[in-house]
């Protein structure tokens, strides 16, 4: 086996080169929320490189997530997502590092939580719920650790409007303007978002739906590719390959 997959990042090190896939190789990423934006997010890193994982959720993978989650299969039905963003992983690359816990994080809990935690170079936050997206920031801010939050792709049809920016630059995304707005009243610093400055497609919900089934619809396509934007700034970022962007954002 590790003579079929010794060349498992020959690409990558062609526009890489040697000392930016160590670079990946060795760095840690901790990944809070494996749903469509975390998992697909996740499975892009494994594939680029990335060697250390820490992966946060308290779900199990049902059979509502089969249109957009990169762990969600027929076999993988019922299985917590931890567990089955740990397999995806090593299914990739055996010799990753992957370090999980099964917890809902709330305000009040994140910061004990993540404490508990190997710190990481990057903090990725595709959780949905604003109050502990904030106390993401906050907790990857005090740390000095890079920090990127998925907003809103609900409801959303069109992936070439998908955007990478800093959180104060973004516009027209109803999570991106909250997020804006509670940032400034706890003095949070700027930090990078995936966004989409589409407006929300009407939700044609059966009448008897309930809760998210009868609120946010999603397209098979949004969420993955949200994880892989997000992916991309964070293989970018450790490697210095938008040291540039970063400097005019």
């Amino acid at each position: 086996m590790a003579e079929q997959i010794s060349n498992a990042t020959a690409r990558l090190e062609l526009i890489l080169g040697h000392k930016r896939l160590a670079r990946l190789e060795s760095a840690c990423v901790m990944v809070l929320g494996l749903g469509g934006v975390g998992s697909n997010c996740v499975e892009a890193l494994a594939r680029g490189g990335i060697g250390h994982f820490v992966l946060v959720d308290a779900d199990t993978v049902e059979a509502s997530n089969l249109n957009r989650q990169a762990i969600a299969f027929v076999h993988t039905l019922g299985q917590r997502k931890t567990d089955a963003t740990r397999n995806l992983i090593l299914d990739i690359n055996p010799a990753a590092e992957v370090k999980t816990l099964d917890a809902f994080l709330l305000k009040d809990n994140t910061s004990t939580l993540l404490d508990t935690l190997p710190c990481p170079d990057v903090l990725v936050d595709a959780i949905d719920t604003v109050s502990a997206k904030l106390a993401a920031a906050r907790w990857a801010q005090e740390r000095g650790v890079y920090f990127i939050s998925s907003m809103g792709g609900a409801n959303k049809i069109h992936p070439e409007l998908l955007k990478v920016s800093m959180l104060s630059q973004t516009h027209d995304d109803a999570l991106a303007r909250i997020m804006r707005k509670e940032s400034r009243k706890r003095g949070l610093s700027d930090f990078r978002v995936v966004y989409s400055p589409e407006p929300a497609q009407e939700v044609l919900a059966p009448k008897d739906a309930e809760g998210k089934a009868a609120q946010l619809g999603t397209m098979s396509y949004i969420p993955p590719i949200m994880g892989q934007l997000i992916a991309s700034d964070i293989i970018l970022h450790l490697t210095s390959l938008n040291q540039s962007e970063e400097n005019r954002a």
